[in-house]
């Protein structure tokens, strides 16, 4: 295992997206454009194509949303296929980061307006730092007429509720795009309840269906920023003053499982690690960023399964070691190595119920996968 998990920009859920020159839609020709810029490294072409879709005609919520926004979703749908490198990755990010500043900025509504509104604080939950998401949400609140403070990336929870105290916003938009963030999450939007002030999260961290929301006892969902948007404007309840405890949610806690796994991580990661080194020969001609990288991913790994114990849901697992199988096999990994992982990780954890049963849900899926490789995969 040699993949950099952690440069992943939108979860396991990696469909391909379509060519955008074959789309009939106005804005597909400077979808293609962008592209084109933003994987060239080139800010100013890619400024000039954005400016000229304004200038256009189409509004600044749709070029935000229905230009910048795809553009970046195929940023990590071809990094998840090897088709760029995690440098062009970065640069095409900060590329389309500075871009919605120039565009947003230029339609933003008289301040007036915006204190007839209300007032949204939107933050990424601690340890979230793909922000670009959260980024535009609050342009598109600001396009509406909110008063908005956006706090960014990596929010450690002790200051979003400080933040509340002194501001007392109408609503908290959380985001997180990675679901091994959801503990910390879950603590972030019960934290804000506490104080008075309704949550809405949204990002992949949360399923393409809001399921994880629901879980975790959130006030909203939404599936896009437009969504998150039409949302607010029908106003949020605020939630009753009450302490809350994560076990109230997810009664299934209460068996230490996660709590367990989470605290063993970085036992967990060497025992496997040195498993692998031994049962996996192709390890023996890996070079030290290569090793770095395997051991990366094995964290990941802990880090999903420990996610997956604090939802009680194995799909969750196996959705991310299927994907993490198509993401070795883009860079010639053979996703066998997945398989020796989990059944080191079931030998350390056969005492506990739900981690076995969550092993060997995806060891089951893995080996289907194995069966029947897909096209183009190294068994």
């Amino acid at each position: 295992m040699i993949a950099p998990l952690s440069d992943l920009t939108e979860g396991p859920d990696l469909d391909v997206l379509s060519d955008p020159r074959a789309s009939s839609d106005p804005l597909a020709s400077a979808r293609a454009q962008l592209w084109d810029h933003v994987r060239e490294g080139d800010e100013l072409a890619a400024t000039r194509t954005v400016r000229a879709a304004v200038e256009a005609g189409s509004g600044f919520e749709s070029v935000l949303l229905d230009l910048i926004a795809p553009v970046q979703a195929r940023v990590g749908v071809e990094w998840a296929a090897n088709r760029i490198s995690v440098a062009q990755e970065h640069a095409a990010t900060a590329i389309n980061d500075r871009v919605i500043t120039l565009t947003a900025d230029a339609g933003l509504p008289l301040p007036d307006t915006a204190r007839r509104r209300g007032r949204v604080t939107v933050a990424c939950v601690d340890g979230e730092w793909h922000a670009l998401p959260a980024r535009l949400l609050a342009e598109v609140l600001r396009l509406r007429g909110w008063q908005v403070d956006f706090l960014g990336a990596h929010t450690p929870t002790p200051h979003l509720v400080r933040h509340l105290h002194h501001h007392v916003p109408d609503v908290v938009a959380l985001s997180s795009s990675i679901p091994t963030n959801l503990p910390v999450a879950h603590a972030a939007l019960t934290a804000c309840q506490a104080v008075g002030t309704p949550v809405l999260v949204g990002g992949a961290a949360f399923g393409a269906d809001g399921r994880y929301a629901r879980a975790l006892g959130a006030d909203a969902w939404a599936a896009d920023a437009r969504d998150a948007a039409d949302l607010l404007e029908q106003g949020l309840a605020r939630p009753k003053l009450m302490l809350h405890q994560a076990v109230d949610d997810l009664p299934h806690l209460s068996d230490q499982e996660y709590s367990m796994v989470a605290r063993s991580r970085g036992e967990l990661v060497r025992e496997v690690l040195r498993e692998l080194e031994e049962l996996f020969p192709p390890m023996a001609h890996y070079t030290a960023q290569q090793r770095q990288h395997t051991a990366e991913d094995i964290a990941h790994i802990v880090d999903y399964l420990a996610t997956a114990l604090y939802l009680d849901d194995d799909g969750l697992f196996t959705r991310f070691l299927d994907w993490t199988a198509d993401i070795l096999t883009a860079r010639h990994v053979p996703a066998r190595s997945l398989l020796i992982a989990l059944d080191v990780l079931g030998r350390r954890l056969a005492d506990f119920p739900r981690a076995t049963r969550v092993l060997d849900t995806a060891r089951d899926a893995l080996g289907a996968r194995q069966a029947c490789p897909r096209t183009g995969e190294t068994v």
